[in-house]
């Protein structure tokens, strides 16, 4: 699995692949007034919108550091990447 996981660099390989993508915020805190706590952002990424926005040849490991949580506004984002026929999801961050 590592040799396929090392030949998929672009969204455009992984959309080939049948990949799918999830960006979750990794270290955000949400202020509620008077306390603040974790934010829980999680959402599924549209494969079709990031080729649409970012392009076929955009590298997937550089994905987390264009997005910014729309909930508390962290620019440290995780995007994991789910494998077909796979229920374990990968890091494409470092």
């Amino acid at each position: 699995m590592f040799d396929l996981m090392s030949e998929i660099e672009t969204i455009g390989e992984a959309w080939n692949a049948g990949w799918a993508f999830t960006a979750s915020c990794h270290h955000g805190t949400m202020d509620s007034g008077m306390s603040s706590r974790k934010c829980d952002w999680k959402y599924d990424l549209d494969t079709m919108t990031l080729l649409a926005t970012r392009g076929r040849d955009f590298p997937i490991m550089r994905l987390a550091e264009r997005l910014r949580c729309p909930r508390c506004g962290s620019r440290d984002i995780r995007v994991l990447f789910i494998l077909p026929g796979s229920t374990t999801r990968k890091s494409a961050t470092s």
